[in-house]
């Protein structure tokens, strides 16, 4: 394996602008979206297709800033490619590959979201329950061994991208992007899931789920302070027994079929 070369900063500033420009396309879409559509609970009416277009933005927006290090650190440890429109062009196979992992936890999502949809109408005292329970299991995994492996693997992916250098083959950039958002679904995913307590397109949680997951992968204090966040995700749950207006996802009227 060739020796890592490190990259000057002109040539960095595109992976960079490679990344923080989608996720601010994708942050203004979302908002947009929301405004028009309000945020109902479970799938809101929508089919998976359109499900999954609108599940991808809201990941690239959430997710593509702390994923962003990673991506320029991939892009750094590229030898033999060309600088430039090549080098974007590989950085594009990795964001590509994270996001198609996010798509098959969307899926997941999608599934969950018109089970609870259906159990709003059954029975909302139900209903609320769930809410709880998804509060407190959230707030739980983050305090779980699970999580801390999950997420040394999101703090410090030197060692699964060196190994990943000696991949060969034009599909390399897009099996190392599934990868990292293979490890990353695993970490994330007790946080996204408050999103079908508080609806899909509740753009305050999403805001501050994105800066908590930005802070637990960059942040020097991010474990402790992930582990913070868990305690205060499991006394909202509690909470909301008595305050049903924590679960707008679960409690709102549901809506007719699109």
């Amino acid at each position: 394996m060739r020796p890592v070369r490190a990259l000057p900063p002109r040539l960095l500033a595109g992976p960079w602008a490679a990344v923080a420009a989608p996720a601010a396309v994708a942050w203004a879409v979302t908002v947009m979206l929301a405004r028009d559509m309000g945020n109902g609970p479970g799938t809101m009416g929508l089919a998976l297709l359109p499900f999954l277009g609108l599940w991808m933005i809201m990941m690239a927006a959430m997710m593509l800033p702390s994923v962003a290090p990673v991506a320029v650190l991939w892009t750094r440890l590229i030898t033999g490619a060309p600088a430039g429109s090549g080098r974007l062009a590989r950085m594009g196979g990795f964001l590509a590959g994270y996001l198609l992992a996010w798509a098959a936890v969307g899926a997941v999502a999608f599934a969950a979201l018109a089970g609870t949809g259906r159990l709003l109408t059954a029975s909302p005292t139900a209903a609320k329950w769930l809410g709880v329970a998804i509060f407190a299991a959230a707030g739980i995994y983050q305090l779980t061994p699970w999580k801390d492996w999950c997420l040394r693997r999101c703090r410090s992916p030197i060692g699964a991208l060196m190994y990943y250098l000696g991949f060969k083959g034009r599909s390399r950039d897009l099996r190392v992007g599934l990868h990292h958002g293979a490890t990353c679904a695993g970490c994330c995913w007790g946080l996204m899931i408050v999103l079908i307590a508080v609806g899909v397109m509740n753009v305050a949680v999403m805001a501050a789920l994105a800066v908590v997951i930005f802070a637990e992968k960059l942040w020097r204090r991010g474990r402790p302070f992930g582990r913070a966040v868990g305690v205060l995700l499991i006394a909202t749950g509690v909470l909301a027994i008595w305050f049903p207006w924590l679960l707008p996802g679960l409690h709102a009227a549901p809506m007719p079929a699109m």
